[in-house]
């Protein structure tokens, strides 16, 4: 029995009367993607927010104030490379295309123009009415098929997919490394301010100060096992090389199976260099290819 997803290869069978012909001016390729949704516009600001509280905190709180020169200029700059890296990633990841199938294609001259061999069987959206390619899945959301879609994240306005996964793995490693890095200059800024005069200790009134590193506390602490735990689970997803919505629906697969390096190749770039870990570096695939079919 044919799924609700297989549809005939035939033009008649995917009704391209019933689709309104694709945009005359399609989007240029260096036009910059974002989606309109309310609820991914307010968490996509509520992340910069933390992030820059974050940076008050550390910065005018626990560094300045600080005796030390050497630790408040070795923990500043470290703090402030990755929070911007951070940042860096999850613009690139809002802002980036993750994949989106051109809308509207499923037209009789489309179709016929794909030259399909006896047997061979394309899929239709009825929801974008676009031909969807393989490990392609429709976003609620975005309103469009994303190729080899994970998930849509409201924290990034933005379904992750082929073309963003990088990026929003990028993201999720520096929030949890500053973090991390957050809770800890909190204990030693408690232990310091334990052994010292409060008053000594900060800018602020100890009532603030104790106030303000709590509050970053309870924030880095939930940060980092919220993004900790979703950067294994992506890193995982990208070593099976199978995505969220996957492994989810348990698909069958149909693809042809790499090792767990060339996989890693895939998304963040070929070959290995450090480039894998600069949010400004477009992963280059050459040799990696995106996904081979089984026949």
């Amino acid at each position: 029995m044919k799924s609700s997803r297989d549809i005939e290869r035939k033009a008649g069978y995917l009704q391209p009367e019933h689709c309104a012909p694709p945009p005359p001016h399609p989007p240029s390729s260096g036009q910059m993607w974002f989606i309109r949704d309310g609820c991914g516009i307010v968490c996509g600001v509520i992340t910069w927010f933390l992030v820059f509280y974050a940076e008050f905190v550390v910065v005018f709180v626990m560094l300045l104030p600080v005796r030390n020169v050497a630790y408040s200029l070795v923990n500043g700059a470290l703090f402030n490379t990755l929070a911007f890296l951070a940042l860096a990633s999850h613009f690139r990841a809002m802002c980036t295309d993750p994949g989106a199938v051109p809308k509207g294609n499923a037209t009789k001259e489309f179709i016929e123009s794909l030259q399909l061999k006896p047997g061979q069987v394309v899929y239709k959206c009825p929801k974008c009415c676009s031909i969807k390619p393989e490990r392609a899945h429709h976003c609620s959301v975005c309103k469009r098929c994303i190729r080899k879609m994970d998930h849509h994240c409201p924290w990034v306005n933005n379904c992750v997919g082929e073309n963003n996964q990088k990026y929003f793995v990028l993201f999720t490693m520096y929030i949890a490394l500053i973090s991390l890095h957050a809770l800890l200059m909190v204990a030693f800024h408690f232990i310091f301010c334990f052994e010292e005069d409060w008053t000594k200790c900060s800018s602020f009134s100890p009532p603030a100060t104790v106030i303000l590193l709590i509050l970053l506390c309870f924030e880095g602490l939930l940060f980092l096992i919220f993004t900790a735990v979703m950067f294994g689970t992506q890193v995982h997803s990208i070593c099976t090389d199978e995505t969220g919505i996957e492994q989810l629906k348990k698909e069958e697969r149909r693809w042809a199976k790499k090792s767990k390096w060339m996989n890693m190749k895939v998304v963040f770039g070929h070959p290995f260099s450090i480039a894998w870990l600069s949010p400004f570096a477009t992963p280059d695939h050459g040799k990696a290819e995106m996904y081979q079919y089984v026949v």
